[in-house]
């Protein structure tokens, strides 16, 4: 064991006897399994009493196991104070409220300022997750829509969001303002989505994309605009602002999927917010549900459009 090494020691509880190994060390040292499982199989995990050792072996009450931990793979990120609300946090989870042009992972163009560098500074203990020195980002947000994002603090807590939205079990209401009115007050946009092959940086819906399904449900339309409350039920990238491209009725200063319309906005910004999250906290199994209120920069393209229509409807 070298100095950098970390020595863990286990001892089964009666919570824990009969469960398999790499269950049992993944919940003890708060890591994911399938991390478990390589230390397991790579002869990390020791049993005094000379047992066969491999993941799927069952644990009995009183038994004892020592784990080192290899240190860190560090990524060259330096923390920095980057501007976020955190709506809640605890022991495994953190909900981040994400403000519109703040981007969640460092890319060309991008290599400070990020989410990620923001977590780093709040919460140094996200950059020793599963053996890797990262944030548990376990989804994203386009830099230019806001609300809610949730991360794993712990490497449990990871893996088992990871799963929750790889099985589509996270429910997200998106509000959402575009141009036009959708034929039907609500419905469901049920079009696969790809890369767009005449602009790489855009996808679009095409029979050769992937399955991508979002519900759709009209609050108000006045002004030829409309008010909309979305929920995806797949997770593809730009899903919302490509499905309602594709039904006539693209996003407001959605400048990349409707750069013929005019933006309101004064810096890149889609009419596009995380409003509401619910999913099943990976610690105690109960659902959690958050929301996130309108920024001030939307309230205001709100107003400006229906505070005309008002004015007129009075002087009748």
């Amino acid at each position: 064991m070298t100095a950098q090494t970390l020595a863990r020691r286990i001892v089964i509880t009666e919570e824990l006897s009969g469960h398999r190994l790499d269950f049992s060390v993944s919940r003890e040292l708060g890591i994911g399994r399938t991390y478990a499982q390589s230390l397991i199989r790579g002869g990390l995990v020791v049993s005094p009493c000379d047992r066969r050792i491999k993941p799927s072996i069952k644990v009995e009450l009183g038994e004892e196991y020592s784990v080192e931990l290899p240190p860190a793979e560090r990524l060259d990120l330096e923390p920095e104070d980057v501007e976020f609300r955190v709506v809640h946090s605890d022991d495994d989870i953190i909900v981040i409220d994400k403000p519109a042009g703040l981007v969640v992972h460092p890319a060309p163009g991008h290599w400070s300022g990020t989410l990620v560098h923001g977590l780093l500074y709040r919460f140094p203990e996200l950059g020793n997750l599963n053996g890797v020195e990262r944030p548990g980002i376990v989804h994203r947000l386009d830099a230019t829509t806001s609300g809610l994002m949730v991360a794993a603090r712990s490497g449990l807590a990871q893996e088992k969001l990871f799963m929750e939205f790889k099985d589509r079990r996270v429910q997200k209401t998106y509000l959402a303002l575009c141009h036009g009115a959708p034929e039907k007050p609500s419905g469901r946009i049920d079009m696969a989505i790809g890369r767009d092959p005449g602009n790489r940086h855009r996808m679009a819906v095409t029979d050769r994309g992937r399955a991508a399904v979002t519900d759709y449900a009209i609050i108000w339309s006045e002004g030829g605009y409309s008010f909309i409350r979305c929920e995806p039920r797949s997770g593809r990238t730009h899903q919302i602002r490509v499905h309602m491209r594709a039904i006539g009725c693209p996003l407001v200063g959605d400048e990349l999927y409707a750069p013929s319309k005019k933006s309101p906005f004064d810096s890149p910004r889609v009419f596009l917010h995380s409003w509401m999250m619910s999913f099943v906290h990976p610690r105690h199994g109960g659902t959690v549900k958050f929301r996130s209120p309108i920024p001030p920069d939307l309230i205001e393209c709100l107003r400006a459009i229906r505070a005309p229509l008002a004015t007129r409807r009075d002087r009748r």
